[in-house]
């Protein structure tokens, strides 16, 4: 069934046109199209290690990038922190039985979750906020904890009458025990921006956030600015931008119809990740360094993040440097068999890009134009989420990628095979360069595979759907992108994917 006029209407004034809203219908109704893995990308194959000797130089190319003003940090901070709670969500059976000293040997997961998240409540970073939103109330967190009484106390942490952390973005969540106060994962990146910047100077940071919690990042930087610039002595340059509304998609329903609401109008859901493209693009940055909001932490432990970022931007800067050149000399025509032999040997040894042997310089010079990225992998240590892989894609072109699971067959045993042979894992700590070799910011939106979308069966309202996430922005959204990969170590990695984390060593005083 066409869509209607009404329809139309509908995706118009949301910003999608009608090719685009017919071309994510096509694609829901054809289900996932999976990635076709080759080969992990490992060290001495597609993955690269750094010597420690090596830091002065790569770190020399960055101060000169910070003196030049041409680093711009883009955090996505949409993110719910809803996840993270999920361990103490309980009934009331459950939260009655923790009120022993300790678990029974019978007791389950969540019982024995909660005990500990009671035990371990005065080493979180919140735990002053949180008494204090309890004496507002006329209760005591000491008593309760000492009654072990869980239920007020999880009230007050979670729900909006209380501080909210089941509502509100990971970003604005105490994470860390500071001397100046409780630092939040969005305080934390300014303050590692500081010090990038050697704490002189402009420190640029562009978080993307949801639209309802703007103006709450907005009001932290306000308390925070003048604290920071203290003890940091250099300015902030901080703004923000939301997902635009014309990267919503559709979903199907169970009929195979594109999903409808009570009233019979279209579901929009967000397009994921991958919608932040458009907001990279809009940045019109120079050399951007592009790090998840939760992978943050305190002050004396952020000398790997620095380093690891160091390490990244300069090869970047390097690598840039070549590029340009390569291509103004392909350009100006300037001896021409020299340059192609260059410009050829560049392409396979620093970025392992195939070229045909009759690729003339106009073509080399379409091959060397386009956005470079350099992006650390960790160890892999069991962690969720994508890798490097070197893939094929549909017209037999080899290339390196990073690749989530969802878009990869798993029922085939070849491709299951690969996937377990990974030795690394993607922690999402990346530089860009997004200036074209003349200093004009390209158009990123020229580089997105718009097939490597990820289509997922859902459930809403207990009915079954199906929904489409856009080409990851990691993922399809740079797929075609020069993209290198460089070990980084596993001390530069510290997610927070549950309360239970903020205890790891790593985010303790």
């Amino acid at each position: 069934m066409p869509l209607s006029d009404e329809d139309q209407r509908q995706l118009k004034n949301h910003g999608i046109d009608l090719p685009r809203a017919n071309r994510q219908l096509e694609m829901l109704r054809g289900g996932q199209a999976f990635i076709r893995l080759v080969r992990p990308c490992t060290p001495g194959d597609g993955l690269l290690q750094i010597a420690p000797e090596a830091l002065p130089q790569l770190t020399k190319h960055f101060d000169q990038a910070v003196s030049a003003g041409r680093l711009t940090r883009f955090v996505p901070a949409s993110g719910a922190a809803s996840r993270m709670f999920k361990p103490l969500y309980a009934d009331a059976d459950t939260l009655t039985a923790c009120r022993t000293k300790s678990p029974s040997a019978e007791a389950g997961p969540q019982e024995k979750a909660l005990c500990r998240f009671l035990d371990c409540l005065p080493d979180f970073a919140f735990y002053e906020d949180l008494a204090k939103t309890m004496a507002d109330d006329g209760q005591d967190l000491a008593q309760k904890i000492a009654e072990r009484d869980l239920a007020p106390i999880l009230r007050s942490l979670l729900e909006p009458d209380g501080l909210g952390y089941g509502y509100l973005p990971k970003g604005l969540l105490a994470f860390h025990k500071e001397a100046d106060g409780a630092r939040t994962p969005f305080i934390e990146h300014l303050a590692e921006a500081a010090l990038a910047n050697g704490c002189s100077g402009v420190a640029e940071v562009h978080f993307t956030v949801s639209p309802d919690h703007q103006e709450l990042f907005e009001a932290q930087f306000a308390a925070w600015e003048k604290t920071l610039q203290a003890n940091y002595g250099c300015q902030f340059d901080v703004s923000f931008s939301v997902q635009k509304p014309a990267t919503d998609t559709l979903s199907l329903a169970a009929s195979g119809q594109p999903l409808r609401d009570a009233s019979g109008r279209l579901v929009l859901r967000p397009g994921g990740h991958g919608a932040l493209i458009e907001n990279l693009n809009d940045l019109l940055g120079d050399i951007v360094l592009l790090r998840n909001i939760d992978n943050v932490v305190p002050d004396v432990r952020k000398t790997a993040n620095l380093n690891c970022s160091k390490i990244l931007t300069g090869l970047l800067l390097i690598l840039q440097q070549e590029q340009h050149a390569l291509i103004r000399a392909l350009e100006k025509g300037v001896d021409e068999a020299g340059m192609r032999e260059l410009a050829v040997a560049f392409l396979a040894d620093q970025l392992q890009t195939p070229v045909p042997p009759d690729a003339d310089r106009y073509d080399l010079i379409a091959r060397l134009d386009r956005p470079l990225r350099v992006c650390g992998m960790v160890p892999n240590a069991g962690e969720p989420g994508g890798g490097p892989f070197w893939v094929k894609d549909k017209h037999g072109q080899l290339s390196r990628q990073i690749v989530e699971g969802a878009q990869i067959d798993t029922a085939d045993p070849d491709q299951k095979a690969v996937l377990m042979s990974a030795t690394h894992f993607n922690p999402v700590d990346m530089v860009c360069s997004v200036r074209d070799w003349q200093g004009r910011p390209y158009d990123l939106r020229r580089f997105v595979d718009e097939d490597a979308v990820i289509v997922t069966e859902k459930s809403l309202a207990g009915e079954a759907i199906r929904a489409l996430e856009l080409p990851g922005l990691w993922n399809g959204a740079m797929a075609e992108w020069h993209t290198l990969f460089v070990e980084i170590p596993q001390a530069a990695f510290n997610p927070v994917k549950t309360v239970f984390d903020l205890l790891r060593p790593a985010h303790q005083p």
